[in-house]
Formats: structure tokens, sequence, C-alpha cells
């Protein structure tokens, strides 16, 4: 039998990923369209991500705006997406090609994405409650981190390690979907395992 809470959290699951739908009226086929484009769903895609990628970091680094500049036109461009989008998409992929499958599809995206959200915010509740904890080791922690994150930022230029994140960000689904990051993972696995096997036998 379901506890009264774990109703309440699939309820409050689903009114968010309703709520996010609602959001997304008119984007359907583009959201879509990212989703395979993300996922991989043809060979050439991560290649067009990073052929795209590469392409808009090499005319930030041409243009060389100010910060200013490169926010306002950052948001110049998701104000023109957001009234043109709604507008273009149906006379680009047709009004009336909507159909279950689709509409199921973008259901589960959404319901990712509610996911991963709340995801982001229990690792920030869990990093309050070690701080309320053991403030010792959260101080020593976000001490460590972010000296690491600074010297990291002192040996990279910043525009470049924007790209290598950016990157990695838009590479992870596709990562992900083909099984890519638990090979690698599983690779470093077995590799702690035989070093921790093999001083366990020189200890011997």
């Amino acid at each position: 039998m379901a506890e009264p809470g774990d109703n309440r959290s699939v309820n409050q699951l689903a009114a968010e990923t309703a709520s996010l739908e609602e959001h997304f009226q008119g984007w359907g086929e583009v959201v879509l369209l990212a989703d395979r484009t993300l996922r991989w769903e043809k060979p050439w895609f991560p290649a067009a991500i990073m052929g795209a990628v590469s392409f808009l970091f090499l005319m930030i680094y041409y243009l060389d705006p100010s910060v200013l500049s490169g926010v306002s036109c950052f948001v110049m461009c998701l104000c023109l997406a957001d009234y043109l989008v709604p507008t273009l998409a149906p006379r680009i992929f047709g009004s009336n090609t909507w159909t279950t499958e689709q509409q199921q599809r973008l259901h589960e995206i959404c319901s990712n994405l509610v996911k991963t959200r709340r995801r982001i915010i229990g690792w920030w509740k869990r990093l309050f409650v070690l701080k309320e904890e053991k403030p010792k080791m959260y101080f020593m922690s976000m001490i460590t981190a972010l000296a690491f994150i600074a010297w990291i930022g002192q040996q990279v230029h910043n525009l470049f390690l924007t790209y290598i994140i950016v990157s990695f960000v838009l590479l992870l689904p596709g990562l992900n979907k083909h099984g890519i990051i638990t090979k690698f993972v599983g690779m470093g696995k077995r590799e702690i395992n035989k070093l921790l096997k093999q001083k366990e036998k020189k200890n011997e």
C-alpha cells in the first residue's frame, strides 16, 4: 500500500510536469528536434553539435564582446526565440503533424527535466544539511573545492573553459544514452579495484 507522502510526491511531480508542458506550448516540435539531436539519433549529430558550438565560440572569440554586450545579445536572442518559435514552428513542421507518440515523448522529456531539477534541489539541500550537522567537514570541503576551481580558472582561459563545459553538457545526453559514460565508469572501477588488490597483496 502506497504511503500518503508517496502519493503527494507523485501528484506534485505530475502537476509540475503538466505545468512545464504548458510552458512548452508551441515549442513541441523544437523540443523534440533538440531531444533527438542531443541523444544522437543519427551518427552525424555529435559532429553537428560540436560544429555549432565551435562556430559560436569562434564568433565570440573573434568579436570579443564585453560582458554587458554578451549578456544583452544572449537575452535578446532568447526574447526573439520566445516570440518567433511559436509563430514559425507550425509553418515549418506543419500544424497537423503532432501525434500521440510525440505528445508522449514530450511528456517524458518534461518529466525528466522536473526530476533533474528536483535532484539538483535535493543536492543543494543536502549541502545545507551537511553545513548544519558537520560544519567543519562542510567548511573544508567547500574551501578545497573552490580553491581547486579557482586554480583551474587560472590555468585555463575563461572562454576555452566555458567551451569545454558547454560541449560536455550538450554531449552528455548522447554519451549517457549510448552507454559511453557507463563504459568508462566501469573501466575506472575495474582499474581502482586492481590497484586496491595489488596494494592488499603488498601489505600481506
